[in-house]
């Protein structure tokens, strides 16, 4: 799961969006500078020769302490990157030789082309229009389920709207709820209503019942 000690590791291709989304705020809260060095890659590290105008590559040999530092800062954003993958995603990308380089890769080999993209969003757009309650399980499993759900259709860059979702939402409640939905149908415009005011309305009539 990850700590703010220990970087969430990725473990397969289903939970990348999330693990990406988690570790940009784990690597900007530990040292925003390794998230720099991810994004822009590794410093070019120059100087300008003796008697010349010229910019030329600074050998190893004539770094000093700023250029060392700028060195370990890439070297640290490639570790905290390879140690957030478990050994067997890791194996496939060692061959890489930079953050950046890594990061990007992650990329597009997890999310896929414009295609994988496509056919990920028409997956989505089937799950939410099929999903209902499913019998035996609790209502809050429901709307995380539903949160969940939500939340990968707006990580796949799925425009909602929130009356759809809303109805969709309060429609697949078990069948136990029909009289508080018709209420809460007459009683509120899910039209306006943020799928977070809906969520708080279904447990409230939850807290209610209890």
């Amino acid at each position: 799961m990850g700590t703010t000690t220990r970087v969430l590791r990725l473990l397969s291709h289903e939970g990348f969006s999330e693990w990406k989304f988690r570790f940009e705020k784990y690597v900007k809260m530990k040292d925003a500078k390794i998230w720099r060095s991810i994004v822009r890659g590794p410093q070019v590290i120059t100087y300008q020769r003796e008697n010349s105008t010229e910019v030329a590559l600074k050998p190893v040999a004539m770094y000093d302490d700023d250029d060392i530092a700028k060195m370990e800062e890439d070297e640290k954003a490639l570790s905290t990157l390879t140690i957030a993958l478990s050994l067997e995603i890791a194996l496939g990308f060692r061959e890489l030789q930079y953050a950046k380089e890594l990061w990007e890769t992650l990329n597009e080999v997890y999310e896929g082309n414009e295609d994988m993209k496509r056919s990920r969003q028409d997956l989505l757009r089937q799950k939410i229009n099929m999903f209902n309650h499913v019998l035996g399980e609790s209502l809050e499993t429901q709307l995380q389920r539903f949160i969940a759900l939500v939340t990968k259709m707006r990580y796949a860059s799925i425009n909602l709207i929130s009356a759809e979702t809303n109805n969709k939402l309060v429609n697949s409640l078990p069948q136990s709820w029909d009289m508080k939905v018709a209420v809460i149908k007459r009683m509120k415009d899910l039209n306006k209503l943020t799928r977070y005011d809906v969520l708080a309305i279904i447990k409230a009539c939850d807290m209610d019942d209890k």
